[in-house]
């Protein structure tokens, strides 16, 4: 695909996040049944529910545009979702795992983030305001999505981790 607009670079990225979402849905099962931590194996079930939410509103975007957005693959949720799995590999305590998932979690909620930032952006100085609500609330839920993690890691599986391996030493 050239770009030589951006209009053409607003497709890109509308094709790029389609892939990195679709991904995402595949991956957000292995994390569940991977979590051993009730409210983290019920967070990521959550958001396995609203990224194919996500996937929805792209499809409605693309529609509108009249772009397809299949056939492109994104390699950066590729690879942080090849590192999510290589971590559920690992040998290592069920709460310590859980904090590696947490943290494989949030990077794909980063890029996520950065990603919808950048559709926003391209949306508003195109013109295009008749969907940038549908990327600004998907947005919004990437972001509750990260505060989530966070208050999850600080307020039980960090902990319990530390615990666990006070408890082998």
């Amino acid at each position: 695909m050239k770009l030589n607009t951006l209009e053409d670079l607003l497709h890109h990225e509308l094709k790029d996040l389609f892939s990195a979402e679709n991904q995402l849905v595949k991956a957000l099962p292995k994390m569940a049944k991977a979590a051993t931590n009730s409210e983290l194996k019920a967070g990521f079930e959550e958001h396995l529910e609203q990224t194919k939410g996500h996937v929805q509103r792209l499809n409605k975007i693309g529609e509108k545009l009249g772009v397809k957005l299949t056939g492109h693959k994104c390699k950066a949720m590729e690879g942080l979702v090849e590192e999510g799995a290589e971590l559920i590999g690992e040998d290592a305590e069920d709460h310590v795992r859980d904090a590696g998932l947490i943290g494989a979690a949030q990077r794909v909620e980063h890029y996520e983030m950065a990603g919808y930032g950048t559709l926003i952006a391209l949306a508003k100085t195109l013109g295009h305001e008749d969907f940038v609500d549908l990327l600004e609330k998907t947005l919004e839920e990437e972001k509750a999505t990260d505060e989530k993690l966070t208050e999850l890691a600080e307020s039980a599986v960090v902990p319990e981790a530390e615990s666990a391996g006070a408890k082998t030493k």
